[in-house]
């Protein structure tokens, strides 16, 4: 049977997947390889990963978490999923600045597509990094850190420069965090005052299926020591733990009811311990500059005929600008348009070109790692770096060892 994604909606074309046991082994693998990628823990929702050679996945590496507390660092191999570094960070009372909504998706993966978090104040996971180390496509090993030329473009890499081993990530003291969902918020209210809706909280989320009058949940993950609002535009508090999905248990998402607990039990959405769906769904996010928000905000709820059908849940969180090439949010603050729908592919894929034209006119960049229809003549333009980009995986992979048929669509535009 062939190796599949997380959703199950990609099947790898591969013919051979590997797992390396040393970085040592990792770099003959490369060196000897015509074509060669990273597989990290499969929670894309398009080829990005795949390869027409090797795939290799970095599971067998040993996390060899190191702690730098006088330079406020952590240094960790780059297979190793966010919940487990989160635990012990935790354990030796240091923290990430945020998490995404998984904790289970490794950190090379999730930094190479820049994921993100939520919150007004916090940029997206790819922002933390330091250094990194990676093989390149001669075999050697390649180590750059913050302020070294290039190194802005290295981070956020496609999986196009190199297969990245380690990752060292700023690190802070540890906090507390309390999250509290609200219900049933009203659109008018929150499309009227925006702003002050996502700087309520840490991290504010807001659920919805783009109908009616209401917008279905807030979740407003807030620093223990902040107060809590009795109503939330409208909105009225949870009783009970909530899932973003209607109708389903919440019993596998992180603590709610304003319960303070330690940021890695409450930053994602989802506990570790639990698979937080059983894959049946699909994902498309974009992101659009915050100066646009509610503009994009309301062309959204215009198209909501044409998306309600298909949609199990929407999610708009914010995220701060950053300076890293290709990240969506490099140079400025932005929303997340987040869509998790259901699992028709052809459907999904059919409307996706309408609200890429819709959401044009704001500059709105795709999330690297999920379903989106727009090609490298489309996504150039919007970044200002994105030339460079071209240039540094050509002066490191001149023989596009690290390219796919996703890239050569979506960057290299060949």
């Amino acid at each position: 049977m062939a190796e599949r994604n997380w959703a199950g909606n990609y099947s790898y074309l591969a013919p051979r997947i590997v797992h390396p046991e040393s970085v040592a082994e990792l770099q003959s693998l490369v060196a000897d390889a015509q074509r060669v990628r990273a597989l990290g823990s499969r929670h894309s929702f398009n080829s990005i990963a795949d390869s027409a050679g090797t795939l290799t996945v970095l599971d067998r590496l040993e996390p060899d978490i190191r702690i730098d507390a006088a330079n406020m660092t952590v240094t960790v191999s780059g297979g190793t999923r966010y919940g487990t570094l989160a635990a012990e960070l935790q354990r030796q009372g240091f923290a990430l600045h945020n998490l995404a909504s998984l904790p289970h998706i490794s950190i090379a993966g999730a930094v190479a597509t820049a994921t993100h978090g939520s919150g007004d104040a916090n940029a997206n996971l790819a922002a933390a990094v330091a250094g990194l180390r990676m093989v390149t496509a001669d075999g050697n090993l390649l180590t750059a850190r913050r302020g070294d030329e290039d190194f802005a473009g290295m981070v956020v890499g496609l999986g196009a420069l190199g297969i990245v081993t380690e990752l060292t990530l700023d690190i802070q003291p540890s906090f507390d965090v309390a999250q509290n969902v609200f219900e049933n918020l009203s659109w008018e209210r929150v499309l009227d005052d925006f702003d002050n809706v996502t700087s309520s909280a840490y991290s504010v989320s807001l659920f919805t299926d783009w109908s009616g009058e209401t917008i279905g949940q807030a979740w407003l993950k807030r620093r223990s020591s902040d107060s809590v609002p009795d109503v939330f535009f409208g909105g009225t508090p949870a009783t009970e733990a909530r899932h973003p999905l209607p109708g389903v248990s919440g019993s596998n998402c992180t603590q709610q009811l304003g319960v303070p607990g330690q940021w890695s039990d409450r930053l994602a959405h989802f506990r570790m311990e639990f698979t937080p769906s059983q894959g049946e769904e699909l994902q498309s996010e974009y992101l659009v500059p915050r100066e646009h928000a509610v503009e994009a905000l309301r062309t959204m709820r215009r198209l909501s005929d044409v998306v309600t059908p298909l949609l199990l849940v929407g999610e708009i969180r914010t995220v701060a600008a950053d300076d890293l090439w290709l990240s969506a949010n490099y140079g400025r603050d932005g929303i997340g348009l987040h869509f998790t729908w259901r699992q028709d592919q052809p459907a999904v894929e059919a409307i996706l070109p309408l609200i890429e034209s819709e959401l044009a006119p704001f500059a709105t960049r795709p999330h690297w790692g999920k379903l989106f229809n727009a090609d490298a003549a489309a996504i150039a333009p919007l970044y200002p770096r994105f030339a460079d980009f071209i240039a540094l995986a050509n002066r490191l992979d001149p023989s596009g060892k690290f390219r796919n048929d996703f890239l050569d669509r979506t960057v290299f535009g060949s």
